[in-house]
C-alpha cells in the first residue's frame, strides 16, 4: 500500500540510520540491524545517526541557493539548543528571528578585508593601532533577510520533524524526548572534547596515542573519549586502525584500547581488520569482548599461533618502550609451558620483530643458560635456520 516515494523515503531512512549498507548495486544488513535485538544502545546510536543526517532526510528546496541552505544547516544547532533550553513549544517567529541573527553572524565571521602590502605600523601613545590603506575595500556582510529565510526554516523544521527530533505545526515547534536527548548528547560531547586532560585533542591518532602512552589507564581512557568526541566516529576509527598498522607495537595495542572506548560503531571496520595478519589477534580479542566474553577469558578465542604472534608483538612493545625486568616477566604470559616450546613456536610464527625481541630478551634475562638458548634462537631466525 505504499507509494514509490514512501518506499524510497523509508529506504533512505534505513540507510541513514545504518540499518542497511549499499555497496555498488547490492545491499546488505548494516551492523546496527544485526545488533538491533540485543543492544538498545545500537538502536539509540542508529537514531542519532539519522538525527545527524536530518538535512539529507528531506529534499532540499530546489529554488534556493546551496549557500543559503548551507547557512541554515550551520545555524540549526543553535536553534536546537534554544529549543532544548525552552523545554516546551517555541513560536516559529521567535525561531526565525534567532535564525536571522545567527546567519548574519555566520556571514560576518566569513567576511574578510583583503590584504595588500603591509602598511607601516603606527604606534601612538594610546596603543597598537595600525595604519589602514584607504584604498583597500572593506567588505560588509549582507544582513540575513527574514523573508528569504522563512521557507528555509520551514524546510529545516520539517526535516527535523521527519526524523522524529521535533513536532512542528500550528506556528510552533517542540523538541521530542528523543530530540532533547540527542541535543543533550551533542552538548555533552562538546564538553568532553573541551576537557581533554592531556591536550591531545587536536592531533592525529598516532600522536594522540603516543601522548597517552605514559598515562594511567583511566587518564588514557579520558583522553581517548575527548579525542573521539571531537571527530566523526567513522573517520576516527579509520585513523586509529591506520595507526595500528604501523611498525610500533605499543601504538597497536593502544589503538585497540581506544577502539574499546568507541564500542560497537567500530565493529564493521574491526571485523574487516581481523583479516589482516598483523591486526588479527587484537581484532579477535576486541570482537570477543564486544560479544560479551569476559576480558580475562577472551584469549581463548585465539589459536595457538595467533596467541604466539600476539606475545611477540607485545614483547616488541615492551622492548621498545619498557624496562628489562618487564620483558623478563613477559615470559610468564606465554601460552607455552616451557621456554624451549615457546622458542620453537616463536621461530615458526614469522613475526617481523622476532629477532629483535629475542635479542632483547637474551640481554635482559639473568639466567645465563636461558639467555644463551634465546640468543641461539635469535641467530637461527636471523640466518633462516
Amino acid at each position: 500500500g505504499l507509494t514509490v516515494a514512501q518506499v524510497r523515503a523509508d529506504w533512505d531512512t534505513a540507510r541513514l540510520a545504518g540499518l542497511v549498507e549499499v555497496h555498488g548495486d547490492s545491499a546488505r544488513s548494516g551492523w546496527r540491524l544485526r545488533a538491533w535485538d540485543r543492544d538498545d544502545s545500537a538502536v539509540l546510536r542508529g537514531w542519532v545517526a539519522l538525527f545527524d543526517a536530518w538535512s539529507l532526510a528531506s529534499p532540499e528546496p530546489s529554488d534556493r541557493e546551496h549557500a543559503d541552505i548551507a547557512e541554515v544547516v550551520s545555524a540549526m544547532p543553535q536553534l536546537l539548543s534554544f529549543l532544548q533550553l525552552s523545554a516546551g513549544p517555541v513560536p516559529v517567529e521567535q525561531l526565525l528571528d534567532l535564525l536571522r541573527q545567527r546567519v548574519t553572524e555566520l556571514r560576518t565571521e566569513r567576511c574578510e578585508v583583503p590584504y595588500g602590502p603591509a602598511p607601516d605600523p603606527v604606534a601612538p601613545s594610546g596603543g597598537g593601532l595600525r595604519a589602514v590603506d584607504p584604498a583597500a575595500p572593506v567588505v560588509l556582510p549582507e544582513p540575513a533577510d527574514a523573508v528569504t529565510l522563512a521557507p528555509l526554516l520551514d524546510w529545516a523544521l520539517g526535516a527535523l520533524a521527519a526524523v522524529g527530533a521535533l513536532t512542528y505545526g500550528e506556528g510552533q515547534a517542540t523538541l521530542t524526548p528523543l530530540g532533547s536527548w540527542a541535543v543533550w548528547v551533542k552538548l555533552e560531547q562538546i564538553c568532553v572534547a573541551a576537557q581533554s586532560p592531556a591536550g591531545n585533542i587536536e592531533v592525529a591518532a598516532e600522536d594522540m596515542l603516543r601522548g597517552c602512552a605514559q598515562l594511567r589507564p583511566n587518564a588514557a581512557r579520558a583522553e581517548y573519549r575527548a579525542w573521539l568526541a571531537a571527530r566523526p566516529v567513522g573517520g576516527a576509527v579509520t585513523e586509529l586502525l591506520e595507526a595500528a598498522r604501523g611498525e610500533d607495537a605499543l601504538l597497536r595495542g593502544l589503538a585497540f584500547e581506544a577502539l574499546r572506548v568507541v564500542g560497537a560503531p567500530a565493529e564493521p571496520e574491526v571485523r574487516a581488520a581481523a583479516e589482516e595478519a598483523g591486526l588479527r589477534p587484537y581484532a579477535l580479542l576486541w570482537l570477543a569482548e564486544q560479544e560479551g566474553v569476559d576480558p580475562e577469558d577472551a584469549h581463548e578465542v585465539l589459536t595457538r599461533e595467533e596467541a604466539t604472534w600476539l606475545w611477540v608483538d607485545t614483547a616488541a612493545a615492551v622492548a621498545d618502550h619498557g624496562e628489562a625486568p618487564l620483558l623478563v616477566r613477559h615470559l610468564e604470559s606465554a601460552v607455552q609451558p616451557t621456554v624451549p616450546a615457546l622458542l620453537d613456536e616463536v621461530r615458526a610464527v614469522g613475526h617481523p620483530r622476532t629477532v629483535q625481541v629475542l635479542v632483547a630478551l637474551a640481554a635482559a634475562h639473568p639466567d645465563p643458560a636461558l639467555a644463551r638458548a634465546v640468543r641461539r634462537a635469535a641467530f637461527q631466525v636471523h640466518t633462516g635456520g
